[in-house]
């Protein structure tokens, strides 16, 4: 059973969020916070295998509950809810230990599937917020899109050819251990090519890394989904 904790500060947004995981028999949805503050203190007491949060709430916004729900209860993967208009959020909150990202206007079983992709360890980033995220990274950062996509494709080219497989595969939304079962090898010699490729990128977790995936398109289009 994967227990769940819902934090938005908007009743009917949270109702929402616990009628579609209540769909799938195998997710509970243990507690509900209406802010980032009730969020991280309802983590430790229930300390949930996820925690939904929306980015924006009053209080202690959803991208700091994430940060402190990392650091207390590192057992606990975060799933963030965003809307359009936030990717400055999306960006900080992938640099604060945030495993997922996913549209709140998304389809309902994009919910679970990332639910689950993070309960099992992996990194999920909705196909509109990968692709949002590297168009924001062209618009503010330095260089054009093309240029942006060009670099990516350049760090990834440094990896060996199996790290590229890994690479492709996590920002595919999979586990270490569905990587481990596509490839044929144990679970612990895809957590070290796992390790190889963040420091190899200079990246600091899973979703950051596919963020590279995603912009170096090394991603097939009908693996976009574990």
């Amino acid at each position: 059973m994967i227990r769940v904790l819902i934090a938005d500060d908007e009743p009917m947004i949270r109702a929402g969020v616990r009628a579609v995981l209540a769909t799938d028999p195998d997710i509970e949805v243990v507690a509900e916070a209406v802010d980032g503050h009730d969020a991280v203190e309802l983590v430790r007491r229930h300390r949930p295998a996820v925690a939904v949060l929306d980015i924006r709430m009053p209080g202690i916004n959803g991208i700091d509950a994430a940060a402190e729900i990392h650091h207390t209860v590192p057992t606990t993967s975060v799933v963030m809810l965003t809307t359009f208009g936030e990717d400055d959020y999306i960006l900080k909150a992938l640099g604060g230990g945030a495993a997922g990202f996913l549209i709140k206007s998304g389809e309902p079983e994009e919910l679970i599937t990332g639910v689950r992709a993070v309960a099992e360890g992996a990194a999920y980033l909705s196909p509109k917020v990968a692709a949002r995220v590297i168009a924001h990274l062209a618009a503010t950062g330095v260089g054009t899109l093309a240029g942006r996509r060009s670099a990516a494709r350049h760090r990834v080219a440094a990896l060996t050819a199996r790290e590229r497989e890994v690479l492709a595969f996590v920002g595919s939304g999979l586990s270490n251990g569905q990587i481990a079962r596509r490839l044929h090898v144990v679970e612990g010699t895809v957590k070290a090519h796992v390790s190889s490729i963040l420091a190899r990128l200079g990246v600091d977790n899973r979703a950051a890394a596919a963020v590279v995936a995603h912009e170096a398109g090394i991603i097939p289009p009908q693996s976009s989904q574990p």
